[in-house]
C-alpha cells in the first residue's frame, strides 16, 4: 500500500480536523478501512516495543545519546536522499518544531527517563499519552474527549501498571519527571502534526525525513560531546543501529505518521499502548521472562483500552 495520498485525501484530513467531525476518519472511511489504517499505524510503536532488547542485546552499553542520534539522523539523511525534497515557506520551521518535539528533545529525555527508573514505572507514566492528547485536542484541535475516550485512557494506565509494574519499583524524582516530559512532548508532537497536515504534493517519507533530520541534528552534537563514540563497532552493534534506524525509527514513524494523518488523534494516541505489550512479550519470548497472573490481567486491559480507544463511529460520505 502507497503512503503517498492524493490532494483530495489531504484536504479531507485538514476539514476533519477544523470541522466538527474532527473525531471520526475522513469522510467516506469505513469502519474496516479504519482498522487496517490502525493496525499499520500500530506497527510503529509495536516495533518500538523491541528497542529495549535491541538496545541491551545488540548496542554498545551506555551509549543511549549515541544511539538516539544515530537512530534519527543517518535515517533522516537517507529519507531525503529518497525523496529530495526539502521544506519550502513556513515548513522549514514546522519540520524544525516537529522535530525536535518527536527526536531531537523526546530522545534524550526519554533515555534520561529510562536510565533513573524502573522500566515499568517509566511505561505507566508514558501510558498517559491518550490523557495528554485529549487534553491538547481541547485547545489545538477544538476536539472535547468523550466519556469513552477518557475511561479508554485510564484503563489503559491501569493496564500498563500491571503488565509492566513491580512491588520493588522505586521512583526518581529527577526521572518521573523526564518522562513526564517526554510524553507531553510526543502528545503535542500529535496534535499539532493533526492540526498542520503536510504540504501538498509531498510525501509521507519526505515528511518524516524532513523531522528525522532536524532531530538528528540537535542530538549528533550532543551525543559526540557527551558521550563519544566507542573504541571499534561489532557486528551485533551494526545490525542494531541499523534495525533500530531503518525498521524502527524510518519505516516506524513513516507509518506512525501516517496513522496521524489518517486517524483521530486520540486514536492514534491509544494505538501508542501497543509498545509496552510488545516489549513484554519481546522479554517473554527472548529473555526467558515470565508472565505473572496480574500481568496477564494488565494484558487484557491494554488491548481492551486500546480497541476501546479506537474510534468506530462511521463518518458520513461527503
Amino acid at each position: 500500500m502507497s503512503i503517498r495520498t492524493t490532494s483530495k485525501a489531504r484536504h479531507d484530513d485538514v476539514t476533519t480536523v477544523q470541522g466538527s467531525s474532527a473525531a471520526a476518519p475522513a469522510p467516506g472511511t469505513s469502519a474496516k478501512a479504519a482498522a487496517g489504517m490502525a493496525a499499520l499505524a500500530a506497527i510503529g510503536p509495536a516495533t518500538w516495543g523491541t528497542t529495549y532488547v535491541t538496545t541491551t542485546e545488540l548496542l554498545p552499553p551506555d551509549r543511549p545519546l549515541l544511539a538516539a542520534a544515530l537512530r534519527a539522523l543517518p535515517a533522516g539523511l537517507i529519507l531525503l536522499a529518497l525523496t529530495r525534497r526539502l521544506p519550502s515557506g513556513d515548513w522549514w520551521w514546522k519540520a524544525g518544531v516537529l522535530g525536535l518535539l518527536n527526536f531531537g528533545a523526546f530522545f534524550p529525555l526519554l533515555f534520561f527517563g529510562a536510565y533513573h527508573l524502573p522500566g515499568g514505572v517509566a511505561s505507566t507514566v508514558s501510558a498517559i499519552m491518550p490523557l495528554l492528547v485529549a487534553g491538547f485536542g481541547i485547545g489545538v484541535l477544538k476536539v472535547r474527549p468523550t466519556r469513552r475516550t477518557l475511561l479508554a485512557g485510564l484503563v489503559g494506565v491501569a493496564g500498563v501498571a500491571l503488565l509492566v509494574l513491580r512491588g520493588s519499583a522505586t521512583v526518581d524524582l529527577a526521572g518521573i519527571v523526564a518522562m513526564l516530559t517526554a510524553t507531553t512532548l510526543m502528545a503535542l508532537a500529535v496534535v499539532l502534526s493533526k492540526r498542520w497536515g503536510r504540504p501538498e504534493g509531498v510525501s509521507l517519507l519526505a515528511l518524516t525525513g524532513w523531522q528525522l533530520t532536524a532531530g538528528g541534528l540537535v542530538l549528533a552534537p550532543v551525543a559526540l560531546t557527551a558521550e563519544g563514540l566507542p573504541d571499534h563497532f561489532t557486528g551485533d552493534n551494526i545490525a542494531g543501529y541499523a534495525y533500530l534506524g531503518i525498521i524502527g525509527t524510518a519505516l516506524a514513524y513513516a507509518l506512525w505518521f501516517r496513522g496521524i494523518e489518517r486517524l483521530p488523534a486520540s486514536s492514534v494516541a491509544f494505538l501508542g499502548l501497543t509498545n509496552p505489550v510488545v516489549a513484554t512479550l519481546a522479554g517473554l519470548l527472548l529473555l526467558g521472562q515470565t508472565l505473572t497472573p496480574w500481568q496477564l490481567g494488565g494484558l487484557v486491559l491494554v488491548i481492551g483500552s486500546v480497541v476501546l480507544g479506537q474510534n468506530r463511529r462511521r463518518a458520513r460520505r461527503a
